[in-house]
């Protein structure tokens, strides 16, 4: 009964905490995009494109972004060549939530859960942008497998990094693992 008691604790953190949060961000979304005449994305959209150009500059790449005027998306442009759009699905804020929810949901102290939080979230945007570059690069290059590297190749490096964090946090810092030393 225990155990059950556990598996239970945990989906109620995790969806209570996935359900606020995605919450919050869709009020934010409805609140900060417009679909009307003109097409204007999100602030966070805008942020993300604008890290894309800034890191594809240091790597000396000629970049541009610019807002798409027919859809909610920026295109991103590499060496003159419109090669890729960065949608709301490409901040990578959606991959943060269900991060966030699972270390909530297997809880640590205050302080572990707060800093690992800060910590994954930032190194799981870090990843997106360069998966962006990299996503962009291999669409100029090889166009013919835009299909492979956008559905299989770069959800993997997202989620994988999203797993090991996870794994991470449950070996080192959750409270489950300090119940099982005990």
């Amino acid at each position: 009964m225990q155990k059950n008691k556990a598996i239970i604790v945990f989906l109620v953190k995790f969806f209570a905490t996935y359900f606020v949060l995605f919450g919050v961000y869709s009020l934010y979304l409805n609140q900060t995009q417009q679909k009307s005449d003109v097409f204007v994305c999100s602030p966070i959209t805008g942020k993300v494109a604008e890290h894309v150009l800034k890191v594809s500059e240091m790597l000396g790449y000629d970049a541009e972004i610019e807002q798409h005027s027919q859809e909610l998306s920026i295109k991103f442009i590499l060496n003159g060549v419109y090669v890729s759009r960065i949608v709301e699905g490409c901040t990578s804020v959606s991959v943060v939530i269900l991060f966030l929810s699972f270390i909530i949901a297997f809880s640590g102290s205050f302080q572990n859960t707060l800093w690992f939080g800060i910590f994954g979230s930032i190194l799981i945007y870090i990843v997106n942008i360069l998966r962006i570059i990299a996503l962009s690069v291999l669409y100029h290059k090889f166009p013919e497998y835009q299909r492979v590297l956008h559905d299989l190749l770069f959800p993997a490096i997202i989620y994988g990094l999203t797993f090991i964090l996870w794994i991470t946090w449950v070996k080192f810092y959750s409270n489950l693992n300090k119940a099982k030393n005990e």
